[in-house]
């Protein structure tokens, strides 16, 4: 039994019994490499995921030549690309009914692969589209209806030497068990090693997996302390689009420090709840939160602690400046007022 993230690269799968526990972004991804080199392939399935058409092509040799000669072509091909997907912002946050075209695009697109009604029903979701993560193949539903393979629902009970035991009893007989069951996001051990004031680790600040941050980048509590990616920074776009928005930020930051001798910069408890009830009044009614569906971007209480409450360009104006009023700074100069005193 191995995980997807820690392949075991001596194990040769070919006429074995394997058992797939997921059916998410890496299970989407790997199903239909191990599909035709298995004996037999038994996909166990809590959730059916939203899965749509791959949009990714070739790119000939005169489109890349157009995109060598003339950058502005490309650079109009990433907008438009980038404006699709911000699009998507109104039916995701507040507009569900936005999404029935995607919906529909899913749908058609499991009708057309996927023949059988009784797997097409297996693997339809009962969840809004968007609830969970949706991914994109044209290849993993046509390796589900491959006759080595079977799609099975019914809950796990326990692991035993033969393979896996389904709640209703049968011994599912297996050679090996590759887990595509995600990762952990909110129990990230390199929490347990960032202390901020009075030795409180960050990993007990967000005990429970109940994270919160200002603007996804400071915390309150762990003084020029910064991070990328943290909790509510995450955009519907590219998240290499948050990350640079957020050094940009780190950067304005460490220049004001430096400019006006600050020491120590700690983002406010005011600014960290504030930021937070907002967040939440602009998901409340989101898709994530309330598609019917549970999703690592919801901590345990239901709180969204993944998606920034707007849209990209929003992101990118706030984070394009630091308030140092949402911060309390220490000089250098203070400090050395009170030395001499």
């Amino acid at each position: 039994m191995f995980h997807s993230a820690n392949w075991d690269q001596d194990y040769c799968v070919k006429g074995r019994r394997l058992a797939i526990i997921g059916t998410g972004a890496s299970a989407v991804q790997f199903v239909p490499r191990l599909a035709p080199e298995a004996g037999h392939l038994t996909l166990f399935q809590r959730t059916p995921t939203w899965i749509l058409p791959h949009p990714d092509r070739p790119i000939s040799e005169s489109g890349r030549s157009v995109f060598e000669k003339f950058p502005p072509a490309q650079r109009a091909m990433r907008r438009i690309f980038d404006l699709f997907q911000e699009a998507l912002l109104p039916g995701l946050i507040r507009h569900r009914s936005l999404l029935a075209p995607l919906t529909a695009l899913g749908r058609a697109h499991l009708r057309r692969q996927v023949k059988d009604p009784i797997l097409r029903e297996k693997l339809t979701p009962s969840y809004a589209f968007g609830c969970k993560r949706p991914t994109f193949s044209n290849k993993f539903y046509p390796a589900l209806c491959r006759e080595n393979v079977t799609v099975e629902t019914t809950g796990i009970d326990a692991i035993v030497p033969e393979g896996i035991v389904t709640t209703d009893g049968t011994v599912h007989e297996v050679d090996a068990i590759v887990l595509g069951t995600g990762f952990t996001v909110a129990g990230h051990s390199g929490f347990r090693r960032i202390v901020g004031r009075g030795g409180t680790s960050l990993a007990d600040t967000w005990k429970g997996g109940e994270m919160s941050s200002y603007r996804g980048t400071t915390v309150h509590g762990f003084p020029n302390f910064f991070m990328l990616l943290g909790p509510n920074s995450v955009v519907y776009t590219s998240q290499v689009v948050t990350i640079e928005a957020q050094v940009n930020y780190i950067l304005a930051a460490l220049h004001a420090m430096d400019s006006q001798a600050i020491w120590v910069l700690e983002v406010s408890k005011r600014a960290q709840t504030e930021f937070a009830d907002h967040t939440d009044a602009q998901l409340a009614g989101s898709v994530w939160n309330s598609g019917g569906c549970s999703s690592y971007y919801l901590s345990p209480s239901g709180r969204n602690v993944t998606y920034w409450p707007g849209s990209v360009r929003n992101f990118s104006r706030r984070m394009s400046t630091i308030e140092l009023g949402h911060y309390h700074c220490r000089s250098a100069a203070v400090d050395a007022t009170k030395e001499s005193v």
